[in-house]
């Protein structure tokens, strides 16, 4: 560990405990989410609902774990399958000089399902018209569905690394029936990711046309899987580096 990454490790233990940065973020979050504020942005064109403190942490994970698979459930608009592609492609571009072969960008080897119960049409012709679409491959179904569980399987079967960010249906029992079936296929050393878990800190009734509040969320979801699966820990590291972030205690790393 170097100089930096030691001061690094030092301000995120600081973070960790220190209850005013923790409050004001708190703070922050409760009246960003009142104002939509994760819908304001895009990922190489496509819109992303997320926040830009995750949206560097996916980066982050991506670069560090160099998956050749991607999982994601949830596609709206599709600018974190996009997001994700362009990772994957830095990743074979900085393989290709490294190793001195040629990069064909028409059969990359790396590259990212996305799951989706409802794609609207708009959405998908625009995700097949970006310059990412050749690493893209999009299911349409439950993502708890039997036959798109198969396939994404059988997807996974070969993949070396596997890298799984869940953000459908933030029920708990959507959520958990997901990382029973999804958590899994992530690689050791991976991650399974949870977004939205932030709804179990947020006041009753913050989304009242939405099955899901701060008793029934992705959170309460997570900490059932956890107890009967000690192959998984949080990433607490991530939580204090971003302190503003929809997925607090949903990073999950598996050992």
């Amino acid at each position: 560990m170097n100089d930096f990454e030691k001061e690094t490790s030092a301000r995120l233990s600081a973070n960790a405990t220190n209850v005013d940065l923790h409050k004001a973020a708190a703070a922050f979050m409760r009246e960003s989410i009142r104002a939509q504020y994760s819908y304001n942005f895009r990922a190489l064109g496509r819109p992303i609902i997320q926040y830009p403190q995750d949206i560097v942490a996916v980066q982050e994970l991506i670069w560090a774990t160099r998956p050749d698979l991607v999982i994601e459930t949830g596609i709206a608009h599709g600018g974190s399958l996009v997001l994700s592609a362009s990772m994957l492609a830095i990743l074979d571009y900085c393989d290709a000089v490294q190793s001195g072969n040629a990069l064909d960008p028409k059969n990359p080897s790396r590259s990212v399902l996305g799951i989706d119960i409802d794609i609207r049409a708009h959405n998908r012709a625009a995700i097949e018209a970006h310059p990412m679409a050749s690493r893209i491959r999009m299911l349409e179904g439950s993502s708890i569905d039997a036959d798109i569980i198969s396939q994404v399987r059988k997807a996974a079967k070969d993949a070396a690394t596997v890298l799984v960010f869940l953000d459908s249906n933030h029920t708990h029992e959507h959520v958990l029936a997901e990382l029973k079936v999804y958590a899994p296929l992530a690689s050791p050393g991976s991650y399974c990711v949870v977004f939205d878990t932030v709804v179990a800190d947020l006041p009753s009734g913050t989304y009242p046309n939405r099955p899901w509040d701060n008793d029934n969320n992705p959170k309460t979801a997570v900490r059932e899987f956890l107890a009967g699966h000690p192959e998984f820990e949080v990433d607490n590291d991530i939580e204090a580096k971003l302190l503003v972030t929809v997925a607090p205690g949903g990073y999950l790393r598996r050992r």
